[in-house]
């Protein structure tokens, strides 16, 4: 496993726009306030020019996401990379993308949702180390979330075991000044699918928005099997979030996925909180998810502080680490090195 050089005071951040740009007013002060805050922890940020323009969700051609973020790749002052935003386009770039640029230039590459499709991608087909984590309008809230400390402390090198917060907030928020937080709307509530009491989950951790990787497998992009078989000793803790499947697309997405092969060195699932989520045959959503891995006889845990659904934790794609559930809280502990 291939770990980018880790974060120092003084390197630069690169941001770009893969799948979706943030070209409104509010959207200007954020990432304005963004580059402020990281200053504050002494780094410099270097915007690619598609990071502020938006036409039909996507940032800019599919040719010119693919050149700003070799761009940045090829920069030896960039250290990591920050996607500004998600979207759903992400997956036009995928076959324009030097591979080659990745393995000799390994970067830290971040960002949730729709950029599932670039940092899944990378993981398992570079074997490079990537981070499910937030994208960059988050880091310019007025004042900064303890999560977004703990996101740019695991990329310098700190081995940071991140415990469930108190409360996340449900659903979105629409912005007034552009500094807006994470409003505390309900409580979090670990669970454990079987009702035990404590579960404890360690291997290599792999995953993303379900969402995007049903539409990687059985593609070319999809080297998950040859990822899975090469560290199967370690294992693997599948880290999972819906953006909107229902129930029925939850059993038949996930059914996909293991008659596919991608869960047969699985040590565990955790899943982020379902952003949209609807049943049309009264299955919840524990129900559906169950009534496919149920026979794998793994731990299970729901509701984990990672997703859509803020404040999120960040999860590095590839590494080894553990989950921790006991009752309705736990944490999540990785290492930025073997």
């Amino acid at each position: 496993m291939i770990y980018p050089s880790l974060l120092k005071k003084g390197a630069t951040i690169g941001v770009t726009a893969c799948s979706d740009g943030k070209p409104d007013v509010l959207d200007a002060v954020r990432l304005d306030h963004a580059k402020v805050q990281l200053d504050k922890f002494g780094y410099k940020v270097l915007e690619t020019k598609n990071t502020r323009t938006s036409f039909k969700n996507r940032s800019s051609s599919a040719m010119e996401r693919k050149e700003q973020l070799e761009e940045l790749l090829e920069n030896d002052e960039v250290k990591a990379i920050i996607m500004v935003s998600g979207g759903d386009y992400l997956l036009e770039m995928l076959p324009l993308l030097d591979y080659d640029k990745f393995v000799k230039n390994p970067k830290w590459l971040q960002g949730y949702s729709d950029p599932t499709g670039l940092l899944y991608t990378v993981t398992v087909g570079c074997d490079i180390a990537t981070v499910y984590g937030c994208n960059f309008s988050d880091f310019g809230m007025g004042e900064w979330h303890h999560s977004l400390e703990n996101n740019i402390k695991l990329l310098q090198g700190e081995a940071v075991k991140q415990d469930s917060f108190d409360f996340y907030m449900d659903g979105f928020k629409k912005k007034g000044t552009g500094y807006e937080g994470y409003d505390s709307d309900k409580e979090v509530c670990w669970r454990n699918a079987r009702g035990e009491d404590e579960v404890l989950i360690e291997g290599r951790f792999l995953g993303g928005c379900l969402d995007v990787l049903l539409n990687l497998v059985g593609t070319k992009y999809d080297k998950t099997t040859q990822f899975i078989e090469k560290y199967k000793e370690d294992g693997i803790v599948w880290y999972l979030e819906s953006f909107s499947r229902d129930s029925e697309e939850l059993f038949t997405g996930l059914w996909n996925l293991r008659e596919a092969g991608w869960f047969q060195y699985a040590k565990g699932f955790v899943f982020g909180r379902p952003c949209f989520f609807e049943t049309h045959t009264d299955t919840t959503y524990e129900e559906a998810i169950l009534s496919v891995l149920e026979e794998l006889n793994v731990p299970v845990i729901f509701d984990v502080d990672f997703g859509h659904k803020p404040p999120r934790m960040a999860i590095i794609n590839g590494a080894k680490g553990k989950v921790y559930c006991k009752g309705n809280s736990g944490y999540i502990y990785q290492e930025t090195k073997e």
